[in-house]
């Protein structure tokens, strides 16, 4: 038995990472249909776009989907109405406290899942009365937390902290690491950067490609005076990075940023002016690969792992 399976309704307790610019409703289906939980990205969608992408997630599978939803999105209450609306059967909820939100998508039938950085708010997300709750480590690609947790630290101290079903995020790129965040505590994964850059992920041809030749070191933590990001080392990175190291205040650096960014960078192909988000598992990605072959490697991955150990599978 295993609680996300049972929760989601998937064969495997593997969810894509609702990822800006990536996570349309090619990749969300495909992931869904290879037994996964695939989520549509609402964080780079205007609502019609996203009542776009529901209708065609909903075309092409049959199986679960849900949304992934920052709390605050300036567009979240036409958001939520939309995802209500189309009876959407889960939200993964992130950049924010759940409390406003858990009821009432509850209440409409809706799983609610949150992402944390922290046991500090993983045991808020329990008092909210979140179904689930993903710890998402500061290997990850995207917003981050400020704490820095690693993965392997903050698995294990949300699993002490909360009774919640609980899923391990940040670093996810094998079925080795899965068996591993499974060893910590957590009951499935969230994986983010190998799905960012498969064939049905909505980036950039090149954006794929540049990750594809990233190594060790290549990604690192910026913009925490603003929200934490992981970020490509390039041009807009170093331009963040003089900022910070002369102490530039959240004004200048929110200036420096802008706005469009990461749509500049990983949906148009900028990739010396974009924010390039990507977590550090990313080092390990060598290849553009469909859905399919990628959850399929991670199940056999996952099978050799644990017979290695003399464990059981999923």
């Amino acid at each position: 038995m295993n609680r996300i399976c049972d929760l989601f309704s998937i064969r495997y307790p593997v969810i894509q990472g609702g990822m800006v610019w990536c996570s349309g409703w090619r990749l969300a289906s495909a992931v869904s249909n290879a037994g996964g939980l695939g989520l549509l990205g609402a964080g780079s969608m205007h609502p019609e776009t996203l009542l776009e992408h529901i209708r065609l997630t909903r075309a092409a599978t049959l199986h679960p989907f849900g949304v992934n939803v920052p709390l605050m999105y300036p567009e979240v209450e036409q958001i939520m109405e939309i995802i209500a609306g189309e009876k959407v059967p889960v939200v993964f909820t992130s950049a924010g406290t759940p409390g406003k939100w858990t009821r009432w998508l509850q209440d409409r039938g809706i799983v609610v899942a949150h992402v944390v950085s922290s046991a500090r708010f993983a045991r808020k997300c329990e008092e909210a009365g979140v179904d689930a709750v993903v710890a998402e480590g500061f290997e990850a690609g995207g917003h981050n937390g400020r704490e820095e947790t690693t993965s392997m630290v903050l698995v294990p101290a949300v699993r002490q902290a909360v009774s919640l079903p609980l899923l391990a995020a940040g670093g996810i790129g094998s079925g080795a690491s899965i068996v591993a965040a499974m060893a910590l505590g957590a009951e499935g994964v969230q994986v983010g950067s190998l799905f960012a850059v498969a064939e049905e992920s909505s980036a950039h041809p090149e954006f794929k490609k540049l990750v594809t030749r990233l190594g060790e070191g290549d990604t690192q933590l910026a913009l925490k005076k603003l929200a934490p990001v992981r970020l490509i080392k390039n041009g807009f990175f170093q331009m963040v990075a003089e900022a910070e190291a002369r102490g530039a205040l959240k004004e200048e650096l929110a200036a420096i940023l802008g706005k469009g960014r990461a749509k500049k960078g990983i949906f148009e192909g900028d990739l010396e002016n974009g924010e390039l988000e990507i977590g550090q598992v990313s080092s390990m990605i060598n290849s553009i690969e469909p859905v399919s072959f990628i959850m399929e490697r991670l199940v056999r991955e996952v099978e050799e792992t644990r017979a290695r150990f003399n464990l059981p599978v999923f």
